[in-house]
């Protein structure tokens, strides 16, 4: 089986979570099955970066213009068709939730999330109103639909109407493990300006829908300090005159960009990762300290539900109070930590991507074959 990876929309360093599916999915598709031929389209950055992360030496990979948002839009729609001609796959997978409205041979879509439906605040302007077409139009000009949880596979057939049997279940394997030995809890106390007192952590971009100023408005129950790292948004602004207004400076910290090493130490000295968001398509934040052995408090949503299981506190992440009882719980009870430790690393160790791209060869599969059988993720 020849198939085409549809990856222009791949911008290294700044799509998150999707970023690290499309990394991660095809190593592990690779290393699958070595019958397997793929040929990877994403922009020339990304192409020469990802080369040196060690990908089969086979690998095609063919270059696009995809400098901007815009110029990706376009290639997706337009130049990507010319170029499948030339390889001629069997398929084509896209990997970033859009897809060419006609695309000259079967094609599978990845759709990660519909927060573009859910809380439209979180993508404005032409950004929103793009997703707003290109997505419902992906799902339907695909042979299958790849979910990465059940809880996006129920908003996809709820909200853009595709039947359930053709939407199949590729739960991810964890975001990003542990790369880089921890910055010594010390000196990150010391730079960051935390005290000694008990560190709460939330890696969530500053995005509406990651409900941030609901967690901070929950601090002046909580007595510990509240770290904020991840590159500026236009809504930070926002989240820092809340901070003001409620006189809690000294307990928050916007941390910017840090490095791989100071995030690991975050990890090892938090009393709790807090994952408040609204809406999620699978959950990397709260997977990704489960791992490491970091206590949970997160959001009583679907996604979140799905990932921690029995490994995580959660509340109601439209109520202060409720966020604020449940990280307070984790502060008081030692017991609880040491449980939550344990339990989130085990739930951890059944997400893999070894099972995502298992699951994502099925789904070709279906798509070629024309099955409706679809499959699911862990319970």
């Amino acid at each position: 089986m020849h198939v085409a990876l549809n990856a222009v929309h791949l911008v290294l360093g700044e799509t998150g979570g999707l970023e690290i599916y499309a990394r991660r999915l095809i190593t592990a598709l690779e290393e699958s099955d070595p019958s397997l031929r793929l040929t990877v389209y994403a922009g020339p950055q990304a192409v020469r970066e990802l080369r040196r992360e060690g990908w089969r030496a086979d690998l095609a990979a063919v270059q696009v213009d995809a400098r901007t948002r815009s110029r990706a839009v376009l290639a997706e729609q337009t130049i990507l068709r010319g170029l499948l001609r030339q390889s001629s796959p069997d398929l084509l997978h896209n990997l970033f939730n859009t897809a060419p409205a006609l695309p000259g041979i079967p094609q599978v879509t990845t759709i990660h999330d519909l927060i573009y439906r859910r809380v439209p605040k979180t993508h404005a302007g032409l950004l929103g109103l793009g997703l707003r077409v290109l997505v419902p139009l992906a799902a339907r000009r695909s042979r299958r639909v790849i979910a990465v949880s059940e809880a996006t596979k129920a908003d996809v057939v709820r909200y853009l109407g595709i039947a359930p049997e053709r939407v199949d279940v590729a739960q991810n394997g964890p975001g990003s493990p542990p790369s880089a030995d921890p910055t010594p809890e010390s000196i990150l106390r010391s730079q960051l300006g935390l005290g000694e007192g008990p560190v709460l952590l939330s890696l969530s971009a500053k995005r509406p829908h990651k409900n941030l100023e609901r967690l901070i408005e929950a601090m002046p129950s909580i007595d510990a300090t509240l770290v904020l790292p991840g590159y500026p948004t236009p809504f930070e602004g926002d989240l820092r005159a809340l901070v003001g207004r409620l006189g809690i400076a000294d307990r928050i910290r916007f941390a910017g960009w840090l490095e791989e090493a100071d995030v690991e130490g975050l990890y090892a000295l938090a009393a709790c990762v807090v994952v408040p968001s609204l809406v999620e398509g699978f959950g990397f934040p709260a997977l990704e300290a489960m791992l490491r052995g970091t206590p949970v408090t997160c959001s009583a949503i679907p996604a979140l539900q799905e990932v921690a299981g029995d490994a995580a506190v959660f509340f109601d992440p439209f109520d202060p109070l409720s966020i604020a009882r449940a990280v307070n719980q984790v502060l008081a009870d030692e017991e609880l930590g040491s449980r939550l430790q344990a339990a989130g690393k085990k739930r951890a160790a059944r997400f893999t991507w070894e099972s995502a791209a298992a699951a994502t060869r099925a789904s070709y599969e279906r798509a070629l074959t024309g099955s409706l059988a679809g499959g699911a993720g862990i319970r």
